[in-house]
């Protein structure tokens, strides 16, 4: 009996410290007293700062959506000018530069356990939660689900480039357009599939757009591309079609059938970027995407990008061949920003101000942009670029390959 009780006094000594230990181990490491002091005295002043911090970003982010509304509105003056074919001065652009902010940092709070306060992004401000850019394998595994299709993938870097390069200059593009595109894109050694963000191999890279390949063409773009152009596309590749034979032909119809079902969905919203924005990011937009990736049809995606700009421009009155640098402003702010910047007067050019050409979040995105704050620095700066990048090995391999297609067409 006395056995059994001192066993049972043990169980229930036991059972105490188990439970003692677990809720201890529960609680937080308690702070040490210096540690503990220094965090009172900063709650005295916590909510003054945080008062301070709020009002500063406030008055800031009114400033803010006042200048870039100001943007928008000389823009839509701008555009209507040019429907009417007035003559566009100083006056039609924005000139002063985005405001900045410039005020106290976001206070830490004092009171928040030190493990659960994230680092900050910028000085002023804690991270936000990052949006999910889709990359390639969401690419792939969409036009799998969706349409069934799988990309033809070239063999080698090179057979890609050589399929660009043909087709580039068949739509009458330059080596020089081409090539310094390439290397201003990608920085000179870019890939067929190169993704914005993801264009080296550094640990931790993250996608920072859906942006892909020798031009970086982005999804909206891909689904515009197709919607617009897409029976031109299937036409060149039935073209190849009748020319091959055997499982080459088979191939080649089967991709036909997925390209006009393709075509189809691009076309199930009106025209206009902000749907193409929006149907890019469903799983079936994602699909499209994939077909830049594709031997046969990403070429003349990638080239057709740039052809839509150089017409863009004859249209608009820009009948001389646009250098590189041009061409390259138009793809990388949109065809009507481009052909603003483009015909330009070299004296407004030296006082506008970047901002102009872009919204908000994608000049806050670019660096370049924001760096080099008047046009004729930025192209000064996309010249520079260029003019650096084109002694990288890829940049130099699209050179070839464009020179070999030439002389291949040559009598």
């Amino acid at each position: 009996m006395r056995i059994r009780v001192v066993r049972d006094c043990i169980g229930v000594l036991a059972a105490l410290l188990s439970a003692a230990f677990c809720t201890a181990a529960a609680q937080p490491a308690a702070w040490p007293p210096g540690e503990t002091a220094m965090l009172r005295a900063g709650t005295d002043d916590y909510q003054g700062k945080l008062a301070e911090y709020t009002a500063a970003r406030q008055a800031y982010e009114e400033a803010a959506t006042r200048y870039w509304d100001a943007i928008a509105d000389k823009r839509r003056a701008r555009n209507a000018k040019r429907r009417n074919n007035e003559e566009i001065g100083l006056d039609d652009y924005v000139l002063t530069q985005p405001p900045v902010y410039s005020g106290p940092r976001r206070p830490v709070d004092p009171s928040a356990p030190v493990e659960a306060t994230p680092p900050l992004r910028r000085p002023d401000a804690a991270p936000a939660r990052r949006k999910y850019v889709p990359v390639v394998a969401d690419f792939l595994r969409s036009a799998e689900e969706h349409f069934g299709f799988v990309p033809r993938r070239p063999a080698s870097e090179i057979e890609f480039k050589r399929a660009y390069a043909e087709i580039a200059a068949a739509a009458g593009l330059t080596r020089d357009q081409v090539v310094h595109i390439y290397a201003f894109e990608t920085g000179g050694n870019g890939r067929y599939d190169a993704q914005a963000g993801l264009e080296y191999d550094r640990p931790g890279a993250r996608a920072i757009h859906t942006a892909l390949g020798y031009n970086q063409v982005v999804g909206a773009s891909s689904i515009g591309l197709l919607a617009e152009k897409g029976d031109r596309f299937v036409e060149t590749v039935r073209a190849k079609a009748a020319a091959s034979s055997g499982e080459t032909r088979h191939e080649l119809d089967d991709k036909i059938a997925v390209l006009e079902r393709m075509i189809a969905f691009t076309r199930t919203v009106p025209d206009e970027w902000r749907e193409h924005l929006k149907l890019a990011e469903t799983p079936r937009g994602l699909a499209i995407h994939a077909l830049l990736l594709d031997l046969d049809v990403g070429p003349l995606l990638q080239a057709q990008k740039l052809v839509d700009s150089v017409e863009y421009a004859r249209r608009h009155g820009c009948a001389r061949t646009l250098t590189a640098t041009e061409l390259g402003m138009m793809n990388l702010t949109g065809d009507g920003n481009g052909l603003d910047m483009v015909l330009m007067p070299a004296s407004l050019r030296e006082k506008v101000p970047t901002a102009n050409f872009f919204v908000r979040a994608g000049y806050e995105r670019n660096p370049v942009a924001s760096r080099h704050k008047v046009v004729a620095k930025l192209f000064a700066a996309t010249d520079a670029k260029m003019a650096a990048e084109i002694r990288s090995p890829g940049a130099r391999d699209m050179a070839a390959a464009f020179e070999s297609v030439a002389r291949a067409g040559s009598p």
